[in-house]
């Protein structure tokens, strides 16, 4: 069977209001921009998770993209894609990862894994047939992580550390007979400087 190369275009959800119940109105403009970036690209569907701050940024995202399908997913939500043992993180780091990691709920981290799983099964490879596809996924910083990780065909644990401004732009490609590749990643240029790397600290901003 022939198959086609897949390009995932990855988007952490627009900054979100304080109670996490939509986006603020920062995260709007970001997601409007995000769409006005993306118009013209060869989309066919836009994938979103479940919680409003995904599905908001994705309605918006898709008014620029009105040959796009839109769908949720919940392989494209919110949780934990891998919880590693200490024995496989760095002996200088692995008290600053699981203290975070401490941080998530519970829930998070028992479906996590099941989760993640399905969603490289269902988002990444190259396609069957002769058409090469682009698809947007408008997820959360975690899974976008994980995605990267995957495509690099690093450590599981090293999802961590990899982290995503609001409505910044990732890109991963998957052609037949060769190496997943990481196109862009985090990408911001279409944000004015007042609306990037919000979701960072500080002193990440660049």
């Amino acid at each position: 069977m022939s198959s086609a190369a897949r390009y995932l275009y990855l988007a952490r959800h627009g900054e979100a209001l304080p109670d996490e119940s939509g986006l603020s109105g920062r995260g709007e403009r970001q997601a409007e921009l995000l769409g006005q970036r993306l118009a013209g690209r060869p989309i066919s569907a836009v994938h979103h998770g479940p919680l409003p701050r995904a599905a908001q940024t994705a309605r918006l995202v898709a008014g620029h993209l009105p040959a796009a399908a839109l769908a949720v997913s919940e392989h494209a939500g919110d949780y934990v894609p891998y919880v590693p043992e200490r024995a496989e993180l760095p002996a200088d780091s692995a008290d600053f990862l699981l203290e975070f990691l401490s941080r998530t709920t519970p829930e998070e981290r028992e479906h996590g894994p099941a989760l993640a799983a399905q969603a490289m099964e269902r988002f990444t490879g190259p396609v069957p047939g002769d058409q090469e596809r682009h698809e947007l996924l408008v997820t959360h910083n975690f899974l976008i992580a994980w995605l990267v990780r995957q495509a690099l065909d690093a450590p599981r644990w090293r999802w961590l550390g990899l982290n995503h401004a609001n409505a910044g732009l990732t890109v991963l490609r998957w052609a037949p007979g060769r190496p997943p590749a990481v196109l862009l990643h985090n990408d911001q240029r279409h944000l004015p400087a007042d609306l990037r790397w919000t979701g960072f600290p500080a002193d990440h901003h660049l």
